[in-house]
């Protein structure tokens, strides 16, 4: 008897030695497989985020560029009606000097001649001869004026026109690097579920492992308490702002770029500063008259010089007026919590319509 029980023994206690070597062979190769899918998703989930934070990235820039071209339409409808002006006002002009010359030359007993030879002295004959001379000059000088205001108006039409053409080119390009993106985006997201789904299956099964080597290892301790036993027998209308003071450049921009953006009176100026003067306020926007309107993308005549121009050739005096009372705390109730204007006639935009603009409160 006690030769069969010693047997039975022995070979448990080899079973169970058996099981333990088994079990403690095969962490190696699944921790090594655990670690590699590890290492995979964590490098796919990296490549994702990236994606994705260049997606965000992109979006806004599209963002950005939507709304310049948006903008720069409106410049060009805008530059449109100043152009038709011009060219009216030019055409008018110069009927006006074709019906000065008609009855100068050529209509009724007077002439010019007869308006020399009618000088009652040398003096007088002189003063008369300068008249004429006055008269072919003014009107030869309006021609010449409305001549080059036209082309200056074309010009920026032109200008306009291809920044608009440059933006577009560059929201295409944009919005195909971002179909891209996202291709790329949704073949990551499929291998990193994939991925993820084979680690979730190798920590599943290396959990099943190691408590079968628990189980293994409880069985094996329990023969051995057995052979022991056997042995040792044991066992988470106007409302009143914030005044700012500003030096003199600040003011003459903030001026310039009311000559700019607004029809000339002082409620269509005082809207377009109200609005500069809330982005001031805002910690959205930069905090100063310069870095308001030297934002990228935000003003149109900053990038097609047209600021510029007006600062070489001084603000308007209501300008300079409207700008000392919005820096003195005045503000246009009405657009009282405006952040953006458009021209007008140019958008479809719900909004609050001032001189030839549209206030709106956010993009």
């Amino acid at each position: 008897m006690k030769m069969r029980f010693k047997c039975k023994l022995h070979a448990c206690t080899a079973i169970a030695c058996t099981l333990l070597l088994t079990f403690s062979v095969l962490p190696v190769a699944a921790e090594d497989d655990i670690k590699s899918l590890e290492n995979t998703t964590s490098n796919l989930q990296n490549q994702l985020n990236s994606i994705n934070s260049e997606l965000d990235q992109i979006s806004t820039e599209i963002t950005d560029i939507q709304m310049q071209v948006e903008v720069t339409s409106a410049e060009i409808d805008r530059t449109k009606a100043a152009l038709n002006d011009a060219k009216e006002e030019e055409l008018q002009q110069y009927e006006d000097m074709k019906a000065r010359i008609k009855y100068m030359y050529e209509s009724g007993n007077v002439s010019l001649l007869q308006m020399l030879f009618s000088a009652e002295n040398m003096s007088d004959f002189l003063n008369k001869a300068e008249f004429i001379q006055n008269i072919s000059d003014y009107d030869r000088n309006m021609l010449d004026e409305l001549q080059a205001v036209r082309q200056k108006v074309e010009d920026e039409q032109k200008t306009l026109t291809e920044q608009q053409d440059s933006l577009k080119e560059l929201q295409a390009n944009l919005e195909e690097k971002q179909d891209s993106l996202k291709a790329k985006a949704k073949a990551t997201s499929t291998d990193l579920a994939k991925y993820q789904k084979q680690l979730e299956d190798a920590r599943a099964a290396e959990a099943a492992r190691q408590k079968a080597a628990a189980e293994a290892a409880a069985a094996a301790a329990a023969v051995s308490n057995n052979n022991a036993q056997q042995t040792v027998s044991g066992g988470t209308t106007t409302n009143t702002g914030a005044s700012m003071n500003v030096d003199a450049s600040e003011l003459d921009i903030f001026a310039a770029i009311l000559d700019c953006e607004a029809v000339s009176d002082y409620n269509s100026m005082l809207a377009v500063a109200t609005v500069i003067m809330n982005r001031v306020n805002s910690s959205n926007f930069p905090n100063s008259i310069s870095g308001v309107v030297y934002a990228p993308g935000q003003f149109q005549p900053v990038w097609t010089g047209k600021l510029d121009r007006r600062l070489e050739s001084g603000p308007s005096s209501l300008a300079y007026s409207v700008a000392q009372d919005a820096l003195n705390g005045a503000r246009l109730a009405e657009v009282s919590n405006c952040y953006y204007f458009l021209y007008a006639p140019a958008t479809s935009r719900q909004g609050i319509v001032i001189g030839d603009n549209l206030f709106f409160a956010s993009w």
